[in-house]
């Protein structure tokens, strides 16, 4: 299983971006999807998630601004980013909670590579 991540670029403050991440392999279903971030010299932070059905949550510091999405048809999710600010520079991370086969009831957590955001003031 592998997830791409793509959308990171150089935007100037109340700009936008839109990120997209998509599993594939030898998937059987996938439960939440999520997008982290992690700044310089900080630890990694969740910033949103989505169940299967679409129920999302959000990092306070994003609440208002980012909506995450997800298109279970293309195994695919998105973090639309809106009134971007400088702190939110960061490398952003998918996840996905992934089953692989029906054979075996267990799931695993996959992680992208990483996209980097960074946000001019």
């Amino acid at each position: 299983v592998q997830l791409q991540a793509s959308g990171g670029g150089l935007v100037q403050a109340g700009g936008s971006l839109r990120l997209s991440c998509a599993a594939s392999g030898s998937i059987f279903s996938i439960n939440d999807m999520g997008w982290h971030r992690q700044a310089p010299g900080e630890q990694r932070e969740l910033v949103a998630t989505i169940t299967s059905g679409g129920s999302a949550n959000y990092a306070d510091s994003v609440k208002g601004r980012f909506t995450i999405s997800r298109d279970n048809a293309k195994n695919t999710v998105y973090l639309q980013m809106n009134n971007l600010k400088p702190e939110d520079t960061a490398v952003y991370y998918c996840a996905a909670n992934i089953r692989t086969t029906r054979l075996i009831p267990m799931s695993l957590d996959y992680w992208g590579q990483g996209t980097l955001v960074t946000v001019s003031s």
